[in-house]
């Protein structure tokens, strides 16, 4: 096969290959294992095919990029870059997008060779064309050099390069070609920040970050909306809270939040708003947040109680990763009856409202009830066992009914809801007091798919994994469950027939 690779090679290299060879050296080329194709290639054919790619024809074009592609990953990425820096330059002005993209990866992969890195770095106008990049029409070459530039940055020297040089001007440069664009490169800069204090006080020295934090508490609305999912992200490290904190934003973004009454286009940046304080509240302390911010707890209750479904999807999100953890579902809890009333209304909402809602109130539901099995004090299960009788009249036959109703997602979304509660003492209890309900658990044949078996599978296992099952549900129904188990999600029982004879 390599023989019959480097014939087609050869011909290549000589322009003498037609698109059926092309074809056909693509194909053998991904049958080669890339030690025998870096044995056999030479300057010469890789010259021959990038060659063919300023050719005006597209499918060959194609063709070819495909070939490089296996060729180029087959290669030593010092070699390449020392070797055919030319070509990958071209390739960044090339009219195919397809081109552009093996160029940026190519240098992507690069960067994160230690010996191939410092030739990139010492290529400013290779580095200036993959900025410029950003600015494409084409969402997927920007991807690709936004990628290939936050792995640049993953250096000190990296670093230096982008923000310490004339390609900051670059940057700032391909900003201003739109809107768009300009997100892109927040998007960047995010992303670079993200990976430590270091990166982060780069890209604020440079002037970026106070850019994006400027748009976020500007009076553009939409704008707004875009720039705090990228806020949103930065604070998920400790730096980047950090950061936000001492620049007063977060602050003022609550600031936004307690003006957004008077604001009759709040409905486009308060969602995002809330979940960039339910995000916080996670990633720090739900107590403290709350303390400190109690507009936010505030404006999830409203947003809950009101009756608009964009709101109330945003605020039962939240409310489910506020209360994913113990904190935050004591500080839920001190609202008392509230909360308690919220519950009803997602009970409500989990039967009666739009699927995409119900789906959302069910796994919110799953989120506020889960305890692990170290934190069951009695409070905690005192707690959990009326917010889940808070839901409905008969929560239990409520949830019961959704999992046995024709559509995968909510099926799944209930089950997980009873996997939740699986491992509480009153959840068991519960269960074996309703009647037919451990036999829908162990009953196989109510599973259409492999999700829904899978869902089962995980309910069964949480029940099987709790140390007070056998005791509350018995022997028999405890080995029944624990075959079930043993048996795996997607057992069938195999039915025996007898061969009558004279039968047909």
């Amino acid at each position: 096969m390599a023989e019959a690779v480097v014939e087609l090679l050869e011909r290549a290299a000589r322009r003498e290959a037609p698109l059926e060879e092309l074809r056909a050296l693509r194909l053998a080329v991904q049958a080669v294992p890339p030690a025998a194709l870096r044995a056999r290639l030479s300057d010469d054919h890789l010259g021959a095919l990038f060659a063919i790619l300023s050719v005006n024809d597209r499918e060959q074009v194609s063709t070819c990029v495909s070939i490089l592609e296996r060729l180029l990953q087959a290669l030593d990425p010092l070699y390449v870059i020392q070797n055919l820096r030319e070509e990958l330059q071209k390739g960044l002005f090339h009219p195919d997008d397809s081109v552009k993209i093996l160029s940026i990866s190519q240098v992507g992969r690069i960067v994160e060779n230690s010996d191939a890195v410092t030739e990139i770095l010492n290529s400013p106008e290779l580095l200036r064309q993959i900025i410029n990049c950003i600015g494409g029409e084409k969402i997927a070459v920007a991807k690709e050099a936004i990628k290939s530039l936050s792995r640049i940055a993953q250096t000190q020297d990296g670093l230096e390069a982008l923000f310490v040089s004339s390609l900051l001007s670059d940057l700032k440069n391909v900003m201003a070609t739109s809107d768009v664009v300009r997100y892109r490169v927040y998007e960047l800069i995010v992303e670079i920040s993200s990976v430590s204090a270091d990166s982060l006080n780069y890209c604020a020295n440079g002037g970026l970050i106070s850019e994006l934090i400027g748009e976020l508490t500007g009076d553009d609305v939409l704008v707004r909306a875009t720039c705090i999912e990228m806020v949103t992200s930065l604070a998920h490290t400790p730096h980047g809270r950090q950061y936000l904190a001492q620049q007063g934003v977060i602050d003022k973004i609550s600031n936004i939040i307690v003006g957004a009454e008077s604001d009759p286009f709040s409905g486009f940046y308060l969602p995002g708003f809330v979940k960039f304080f339910g995000n916080l509240a996670v990633v720090d302390s739900p107590q403290q947040i709350c303390e400190r911010y109690p507009v936010f707890i505030e404006k999830v209750f409203e947003m809950a109680e009101s009756h608009d479904p964009t709101m109330i999807g945003v605020a039962v999100d939240t409310l489910g990763i506020l209360g994913s953890n113990v904190e935050g579902k004591q500080v839920l809890e001190k609202t008392r009856s509230r909360f308690q009333n919220l519950l009803n209304k997602i009970g409500h909402q989990a039967k009666n409202a739009p699927t995409e809602l119900r789906l959302r109130c069910l796994d919110a539901v799953s989120s506020l009830l889960y305890l692990p099995p170290e934190q069951q004090t009695e409070d905690l299960l005192r707690m959990t066992e009326s917010w889940f009788a808070s839901l409905s009249s008969q929560p239990l036959e409520l949830f019961r009914s959704i999992s046995t109703q024709p559509f995968p997602d909510l099926h799944c979304g209930a089950l997980r809801v009873f996997t939740a509660i699986a491992n509480q003492p009153w959840a068991q209890k519960l269960m074996l007091d309703t009647p037919g309900f451990v036999e829908y658990v162990v009953d196989r044949s109510v599973e259409p798919d492999k999700a829904s078996k899978d869902a089962k599978y995980e309910l069964v296992k949480a029940l099987v994994n709790s140390k007070t099952i056998a005791e509350i549900f018995g022997n028999q129904y405890y080995l029944r469950l624990r075959a079930y188990l043993h048996e795996g999600p997607y057992y069938v029982k195999a039915v025996s027939t007898t061969a009558v004879e004279g039968a047909e």
